[in-house]
């Protein structure tokens, strides 16, 4: 089974959608959707009470905002599947990308699978997003002597057992860069498959900036000198 672990913060106008999205997709094995509520104030925990989801998805929440990364631990804490993979509600990915993420770990050549996104004019949020992505992918293969593409993805599918073993502590957006470093320490090799991606623009909610950017490279530093 696969937990799909989706954090949830101020994302009214998209959570449903979001939900159902996924609900609706077909993958290869069952899975659970386990939605963390990471301390919303603009009714979207309201409207995750009050929806009539199906048996397949668990609400928990916050009360207060701690971040993403708080958020998606939280998640898989409780996550029931042998594999789990994070997947965010702005709707920037397909849910149904999921499923290209799964054959690798299921025939057993990989314990964590990548989707790498392909920046285009209309996919891409700015050109000093794209190029701040690129720049933090580029310090952790130069840190960490691997080769990857996309370390900032939100498609990551891992091994739950693996997933949990990790040394985890960034509680916002650097959760993602410290997922990749904590793997490639444990020698695991990540496979990278592409995926679909339209980035939102800033009025409609994006929420990365600039500082998560530094924050992202001081995260790599320090896995880079320290495996706890």
């Amino acid at each position: 089974m696969l937990s799909i672990l989706m954090p949830v913060y101020n994302e009214r106008e998209r959570v449903q959608r979001a939900i159902a999205e996924v609900l609706q997709t077909e993958l290869p094995t069952d899975f659970e959707l386990i939605v963390v509520d990471d301390g919303s104030d603009d009714g979207t925990r309201e409207l995750l009470r009050g929806g009539d989801w199906d048996g397949r998805v668990r609400l928990i929440e916050h009360p207060v905002n701690r971040g993403k990364g708080a958020a998606v631990q939280t998640a898989l804490g409780h996550a029931q599947g042998e594999y789990a993979a994070i997947f965010d509600a702005d709707l920037e990915y397909d849910p149904g990308d999921l499923g290209l993420l799964m054959p690798p770990l299921l025939d057993g050549r990989t314990n964590a699978a990548f989707g790498v996104r392909a920046f285009d004019g209309y996919t891409s949020h700015s050109f000093l997003f794209v190029l701040g992505n690129k720049g933090v992918t580029l310090a952790c293969n130069i840190l960490f002597n691997v080769y990857l593409h996309d370390i900032m993805t939100c498609h990551k599918m891992i091994r739950t057992d693996i997933f949990r073993s990790l040394p985890l502590h960034s509680e916002g957006f650097a959760i993602e860069p410290e997922i990749t470093a904590r793997l490639v320490q444990r020698g695991e090799r990540i496979f990278e498959v592409p995926v679909q991606y339209r980035a939102r623009a800033t009025d409609e909610g994006k929420k990365l900036t600039a500082l998560d950017g530094f924050r992202v490279l001081a995260t790599l530093i320090r896995c880079r000198f320290s495996r706890a």
